[in-house]
Parts: structure tokens; C-alpha cells; sequence
């Protein structure tokens, strides 16, 4: 079928059309003329002078074995417009193949269910960073032969498009407010709000933890978590999350936490310094406007990491993610308080120091100083001696041990003396 010239004139080529449109305009031909000289009928002629678009070929539409079931989709849909294609299937019983089904349904299910827009998201310099945790696979080593998928704290200035980040050793939260600390530090300033999504290490349905309000508190800043499924509050830190996991990731390889914090830190400028299509600018020079317009550093930084407080046992060795460090024998039977930062794993006892390791990063470890083994070796020595001196010398062997009657007991005691057991009753024997 030949449209728009019509079927009876039969087909023609769109280079027909053009020359019978430029000899007619331009060389002021008629109709007879133009006819004899390309050979074509003079009504094929009068249709292509009379339509202003070219002649388009298509074909008839021939329907599909899907037509017949349209009427019981649509009143599937109309009962349940969120019903999936392949429960619609079962329904009407479909057993042709499925991608027909699916593409009709997708043609029909907008009529049922309304739109849902999402409006294009402008932001303004200083007022939104988004948080949020990408996890880059088992390629951390933390131990010999043990390879951790620690979190990492990637963090977005929406104006700018700036990005930072950071390994982190988890995702509680204690460590995640360090995180961000840390990283807000470095930016020089403090946006107006910090979005997160529903991390429960920064609170879940709509209520911060503890460490989160304080954080929010001491910063002056809010912290708001995105409803469920609402991707479009978040839009600026997922892309960047996809960067690290295209143009971070591949071909390297790391021999711990710490090397992978510095082959990160020495990529984010490259990478803050690209073009970003969203702004038209660079967010390394952006970034400038966006820090400016955010508040200042608070005066007295903000307490972060965990702290707890334990009364340490016998064997000295508080526990921390599932480690064992080891602490001043000395402080067995006290309260001590544990402080656990990003690095390192604090112990103080009234504000002394009894305890300072290297945060290790795996589990199962036991992490010990020397100093605490030979102390404990001398507490245990000088506890030995003294427990032997009083319980007096030790009697030879062979001696005889004297041994005193109950009643004398008694008497120290000023107690009553105990009656006499009464005799026995007999026993009788029955005999059958």
C-alpha cells in the first residue's frame, strides 16, 4: 500500500516524487509531459503533485494470536492494574510464548493504572549531600588468605556533583558518623541536609539512632531518610556508585584497608575533575560555590566512633566486632571504657590509658601487647606467693594432722548443744 498517494496510482520511489515535484516547480512542465519523459501514469503524476509529504510504503496490519484474549486482559488490569504479565497468563490461559503477552500487557496496563511522574530535581549550592554504602565484592584482604566486603562511605555534594569516599571497617554506627566526619572535615563545611536512605545503622522508619542525632545535633545540619523505592531522592549518589563500580574497580587489586583508602583517595581527584554532563562543568571547580554556601565546621568536633563500658574479666581481653583485645591486667574487676574509632581500639580507666591497638578489620582475632602478658605474668606470680603465705607451712609428709570435735565449734560459737540422735527402731522381719 502506497500512502499518501493511494493504491490504485500503484507504487512509487521517493526519487520519483522529488523529480515530479522539480520539474513541475522548476522547469514549469505539465502534467503530459512530465508523464512521457519518466514514464509514469499521468494520475500517478497528479498525486505526487498533490501530496507534500514522500510516499511511504506499509503494510497492512495483520493482528496477532494475542488479540482474542485483549478483552480478558483489560479485565484483569482493570481489577488489578499492577497484576504481572505472567499471573495474567495463568488467568486467561496463555501458552504461546510469553514476550507477546508481555508486550501487549505493557501496551494495556498505562490505560488501568495512573502515572506516576517524577519531576526533574534541581539543587541549590550547599544544601544537600547524599550518603550512602557501596560494597565492592571480597576483594579487601584483612587477614592471611581472608578477604572481607567491607561498606564504602560514598558521599555526593548534589550541587556540585562532588564526590567523596571512604572504607570503612562496617556499617554500624559508630563507624558510619566517623565516616562522615571525616569526610565532611575534609570538605571544609557542613551542607543544610544530609540524605540517607534507610540504613539501620543511621535509623529506620523516619527515627535516627543515637549516634545520628548527635551527630546532626553537633553539626547543625538535618539528616533525612528517603521513603522506600523512591530512587529519584537519591538520583546523584546511585550514578556515582555505578562510577566507582565502572571506572574505580576494574584491574586493581589491594593488599588491605589501608591501601585501598589510598588508591581511592588518589583517583577521586581524577575523578572529580571530569566533565559532568548534568551541571556542564567540572565538580573539582564547582565544588568552590558549593562549600561557600554551606555552614562552617563546628567548634568542638563531634564525638564519633562506639564507646561502651565493660568490667574487664580475669582474662584482660575486651571484645570488640567479634575481636579480642587485651588490656592492663591491672584493671581485672574494674569498669573500663571501650572506644572504638576507625583505626584504633582505645581503653581508658578514669581517663587513663590501659589499653591502645590497631583495629583489625577481620574476626576471630585475638589481639594482644606484650606489655599486658608480662604484667599478668607478675600479678599471677605475686597472688601465688601471697596466697601461699596464708595459708601457712606446708605440714611434711607423714606428719600427723590433729583434728577437733565438733562440740568445740560450739563452744566458740556459744551454740546449743546438738541433741542426741535418737536410737534406732528396730527392724522387724515379716515372715511369710
Amino acid at each position: 500500500m502506497l500512502t499518501p498517494l493511494g493504491q490504485s496510482e500503484g507504487v512509487i520511489k521517493v526519487e520519483d516524487w522529488a523529480e515530479i515535484r522539480r520539474l513541475h516547480r522548476s522547469e514549469q512542465m505539465g502534467i503530459k509531459a512530465i508523464a512521457r519523459r519518466l514514464g509514469l501514469a499521468r494520475n500517478t503524476v497528479r498525486s505526487a503533485l498533490a501530496a507534500d509529504t514522500p510516499p511511504k510504503y506499509s503494510r497492512a496490519p495483520q493482528g496477532s494470536r494475542v488479540d482474542e484474549f485483549e478483552p480478558a486482559i483489560r479485565r484483569l488490569l482493570k481489577e488489578f492494574p499492577e497484576m504481572p504479565a505472567t499471573v495474567i497468563a495463568e488467568k486467561i490461559g496463555w501458552e504461546p510464548s510469553s514476550s507477546v503477552l508481555r508486550a501487549r500487557v505493557a501496551l494495556l496496563r498505562p490505560l488501568f493504572s495512573p502515572p506516576d511522574p517524577a519531576d526533574r530535581t534541581t539543587y541549590v549550592a550547599g544544601e544537600i549531600v547524599q550518603c550512602d554504602l557501596w560494597f565492592p565484592g571480597k576483594v579487601v584482604p584483612v587477614a592471611p588468605t581472608v578477604f572481607a566486603d567491607p561498606p564504602v562511605l560514598t558521599m555526593v555534594a548534589a550541587y556540585s556533583g562532588f564526590i567523596m569516599a571512604l572504607l570503612l571497617p562496617s556499617r554500624q554506627a559508630g563507624d558510619l558518623v566517623a565516616g562522615m566526619w571525616q569526610l565532611l572535615a575534609g570538605l571544609g563545611g557542613v551542607p543544610k541536609m544530609l540524605v540517607w536512605d534507610n540504613e539501620s545503622g543511621i535509623g529506620q522508619h523516619h527515627r535516627l539512632t543515637m549516634s545520628a542525632r548527635s551527630f546532626a545535633g553537633t553539626l547543625g545540619t538535618r539528616i533525612y531518610q528517603a521513603a522506600p523505592r523512591d530512587p529519584e531522592t537519591k538520583g546523584v549518589i546511585e550514578r556515582a556508585n555505578g562510577f566507582f563500580e565502572t571506572s574505580f574497580m576494574p584491574g586493581r587489586s589491594f593488599t588491605g584497608p589501608g591501601d585501598y583508602n589510598a588508591q581511592l583517595a588518589e583517583w577521586l581527584p581524577r575523578a572529580n575533575a571530569r566533565m559532568l554532563r548534568r551541571t556542564g562543568q567540572r565538580p573539582g571547580v564547582l565544588i568552590e560555590a558549593d562549600v561557600a554556601a554551606m555552614g562552617g565546621l563546628p567548634p568542638v568536633a563531634p564525638t564519633v566512633g562506639a564507646s561502651s563500658r565493660v568490667r574487664l574479666a580475669r582474662d584482660y581481653y575486651v571484645r570488640v566486632d567479634g575481636n579480642d583485645y587485651s588490656v592492663d591486667p591491672r584493671m581485672i574487676g574494674r569498669f573500663v571504657d571501650v572506644h572504638t574509632g576507625l583505626g584504633e581500639v582505645v581503653v581508658t580507666w578514669a581517663g587513663t590509658q590501659v589499653g591502645a591497638h590497631v583495629r583489625s578489620w577481620a574476626s576471630h582475632q585475638t589481639i594482644t601487647d606484650p606489655d599486658h602478658v608480662t604484667m599478668a605474668a607478675q600479678l599471677r606470680t605475686a597472688f601465688q606467693a601471697r596466697t601461699a603465705a596464708m595459708r601457712g607451712p606446708v605440714p611434711a609428709p607423714g606428719t600427723a594432722v590433729g583434728q577437733r570435735a565438733l562440740a568445740h565449734y560450739d563452744e566458740v560459737f556459744n551454740l546449743p548443744a546438738a541433741p542426741p540422735f535418737p536410737p534406732a527402731a528396730p527392724t522387724l522381719k515379716v515372715v511369710r
